[in-house]
């Protein structure tokens, strides 16, 4: 019945230490060796995906990275879609009256103004330096490069992390996707990039029916591709949020919850 298992990784596929169970491994290795599509679809740049995945995945699988803004199959770029310059420099001037990390991913290079602890923890899961250096100097390159941020990372205290979510969905509610990846970490992307349209780009392009998928996820920027198909998994370390509009809740990240999923919609 089902054609596509789409995968979020931190928090899902990965455990806290962020590697995969041999049970994860196995149970994906399964699925591909009888024809069926395995996506990792995760909030990481490209280069913080491709290290774990590698063994993991089918080397010809899709990889959809910063939440659906930046898709890559075969090494070929197949979708992306950037936060406009003029909308970046609005959130910058709000971010900056807060104390809070914000980070710009732009494809494959991130960049941010200053280096913070927040953003050394980011660096250890990032195989590619970040670039430090005033805002308007990354601007000005984006400007003469024709593209921009495909996300914009937020990493603060919760309290803070809420309040600048209030604020940018009052500002840009419509034009952006705003959502957070954890209580600490606040999410900021085009209006045409999603985890959930992504799975619909895939489903379209691999023509796969809504009905023949299944994503599987434990927080709010998993929201929209869990209802959208057709059989939504929430983990067991979820909110209560977002396991309320799961079809399925399975186990947590750390014992093997991606598996046993697996093993409930494939008996």
């Amino acid at each position: 019945m089902y054609k596509a298992v789409f995968i979020d990784m931190d928090g899902t596929l990965l455990k806290s230490d962020h590697s995969v169970s041999d049970a994860n491994r196995q149970a994906i290795h399964h699925l591909q060796q009888k024809g069926i599509l395995v996506v990792p679809i995760s909030a990481r740049p490209l280069h913080g995906m491709k290290h774990i995945i590698k063994n993991v995945v089918a080397d010809d699988a899709p990889l959809v990275s910063l939440n659906g803004g930046y898709i890559v199959h075969k090494d070929e770029v197949i979708f992306q879609d950037a936060v406009s310059l003029h909308e970046a420099a609005s959130v910058h001037k709000e971010l900056s009256m807060y104390d809070v990390s914000a980070m710009y991913y732009s494809q494959m290079e991130w960049f941010a103004e200053q280096e913070t602890d927040r953003i050394k923890k980011e660096q250890k899961i990032t195989a590619v330096k970040i670039k430090i250096q005033p805002f308007g100097e990354t601007l000005q390159y984006w400007d003469e490069q024709k593209n921009g941020p495909n996300k914009i990372l937020i990493a603060g205290e919760k309290h803070l992390v809420h309040d600048i979510e209030q604020r940018l969905v009052e500002l840009h509610g419509g034009k952006l996707n705003i959502f957070k990846s954890q209580s600490t970490y606040l999410e900021v992307m085009s209006s045409a990039a999603s985890k959930a349209k992504a799975v619909e780009f895939l489903m379209n392009r691999y023509g796969i029916e809504q009905k023949e998928i299944i994503a599987i996820g434990d927080n709010f920027n998993d929201q929209g591709m869990i209802e959208f198909a057709g059989m939504g998994v929430a983990m067991g370390n979820a909110p209560e949020q977002i396991k309320a509009v799961a079809n399925y809740v399975t186990d947590t990240n750390n014992n093997d919850g991606v598996a046993k999923a697996l093993q409930y919609c494939f008996n």
